[in-house]
């Protein structure tokens, strides 16, 4: 089981999602034996919030990418950071974590 892989408790990090970087491609998703992270549809906000390039890549993934949409069940064992073809997922401090689904 993947829960096995994983410390048992949350700990001082957590996944963070580099927004430029994602193209959606959702490996993270299953990846995740918390259910942490999610590929959800760009808002209009957030869709200026990218760079050129994670602009382009946005749309040629139809506008979507991941989130962290349960940052209090990372257990911050790494393994959508491991299973992220584009590397765009680390683990950082929990104070300094981005991309949470408001």
């Amino acid at each position: 089981m993947k829960k096995d892989l994983c410390p048992p408790f949350p700990s001082d990090f957590i996944a963070s999602i580099n927004p430029s970087k994602c193209e959606a491609k959702g490996p993270c998703v299953p990846a995740c034996p918390y259910n942490v992270t999610t590929l959800l549809t760009l808002t209009s906000e957030q869709k200026t919030e990218l760079s050129f390039l994670g602009k382009i890549k946005a749309k040629v993934h139809g506008n979507k990418r991941a989130f962290i949409s349960k940052p209090d069940d990372c257990h911050a064992c790494g393994l959508c950071v491991q299973a992220c073809p584009e590397k765009a997922i680390q683990l950082v401090p929990r104070q300094k974590s981005q991309n949470l689904v408001e």
